[in-house]
């Protein structure tokens, strides 16, 4: 075969979405196009496009001019719904507008919570009561407001700073996800979920730290701590709430004061500031283990219904530029009648192009230049490679 004829049966591709005026002519890029309101999902085969969106098999809403429904909604998950949001669903792209009923001039709809949505609530509300009494009693103690609190600040300052930090991150994260919740907004909510496996570390430590000192040992640990922890200032603040004198007796580890001296009458510490330590520390326990359940159910409940607080599963997955609009469908039909065209003849494209249209409530959406043809081209210049 000559050169000539090869190039004469050779000829260059042509791109089936795009019209040739539309690229630039100093490149010649395809990439090099003007800006469209359109979709890029418009290069997309039809026959990629599921049976509800060729057969018009979503629920329509709206009067007068009816189009199918976008989707999302407290009825996405009903059969034949689309997933992917429309800009009149709710909680369009995370956060809600307003907390009024209107945004942009126009009252939106009213809002319904759905079942996923009140669990969550109704266990952040419990998540946020235990956080906030737990951070009023830790303040409590360390203003001085309990009896005898001022011994718990010298004996267990550990704990104490360990539940301090806990119930303060504890009422973090439920602001955390009151935000999500009533914002609608899923990152605020992953990030309440993740916050509430630390709360649960931050909640169990101080507890095993109580139940450990308690049950293992406690004298041993009174002894050293008097002994090796503890100075004359911590003596004193401890003599001074027990009404006691020195470990034993006055002549044994004491801090001197006007009540306490070498002819005292008052008794030893040991016994009373181990009975007071047994005491505190198993209702310290008690209490914390007693939460744990509570705190197991929460996370679960934030697992399991912090990505469903509307009925659109995700939250619109789809990037905008490929989301499908009527004027997207109206060159996607175009496109595809062209096709038709090239293999049954323009009579037959032109029938399908029109009940298509109609099913599809394409009438009043004309295509736009990015891809429409105004007259089927001819075989030679709109080839469409299959399998593209």
């Amino acid at each position: 075969m000559s050169n000539t004829n090869v190039n004469t049966q050779l000829d260059p591709p042509s791109r089936p979405f795009a019209s040739n005026a539309s690229i630039s002519p100093r490149t010649g890029s395809p990439l090099l196009r003007p800006a469209s309101t359109l979709s890029l999902s418009i290069n997309y085969l039809p026959t990629k496009f599921s049976d509800a969106v060729l057969h018009n098999g979503l629920k329509n809403r709206g009067k007068g001019f009816r189009l199918p429904k976008r989707g999302g909604g407290r009825e996405a998950f009903r059969s034949g719904e689309a997933r992917m949001p429309g800009e009149g669903d709710e909680d369009y792209d995370g956060v809600q507008g307003s907390f009024f009923g209107k945004e942009g001039g126009r009252t939106r709809p009213r809002l319904r919570w759905n079942r996923f949505k009140w669990t969550l609530f109704f266990s952040n509300l419990l998540f946020s009561g235990y956080s906030l009494a737990g951070i009023i009693f830790v303040l409590c103690t360390w203003f001085d407001v309990w009896k005898h609190a001022d011994i718990v600040r010298v004996g267990n300052r550990p704990e104490l700073i360990i539940s301090t930090i806990a119930a303060s991150l504890g009422i973090v994260t439920s602001v955390i996800g009151w935000a999500g919740i009533l914002l609608n907004n899923r990152s605020f909510l992953a990030i309440y979920t993740f916050l509430l496996w630390i709360c649960f570390t931050l909640l169990v430590a101080p507890g095993y730290m109580t139940f450990k000192k308690r049950n293992f040992n406690l004298d041993g640990k009174v002894n050293f701590q008097w002994g090796r922890d503890f100075g004359i200032n911590e003596w004193l603040r401890i003599q001074n709430q027990l009404h006691c004198c020195g470990f034993f007796s006055p002549f044994v580890e004491a801090a001197i004061s006007q009540v306490c001296y070498s002819r005292s009458v008052l008794p030893g510490c040991k016994g009373p500031y181990m009975k007071f330590e047994s005491f505190v520390l198993e209702r310290w326990y008690i209490v914390t283990f007693a939460l744990v359940p509570f705190q197991i159910a929460v996370i679960v409940v934030g697992l399991l219904c912090s990505n469903h607080i509307t009925y659109r599963f995700g939250k619109g997955m789809m990037p905008k530029a490929y989301r499908l609009s009527m004027n997207s469908m109206a060159v996607i039909m175009d496109n595809y009648a062209s096709q038709l065209a090239e293999q049954y003849g323009e009579d037959v494209a032109s029938d399908v192009l029109a009940r298509s249209r109609s099913n599809l409530h394409l009438d009043g959406h004309p295509a736009d230049s990015y891809g429409s043809r105004a007259s089927f081209s001819s075989p030679k210049q709109d080839s469409f490679p299959r399998g593209s």
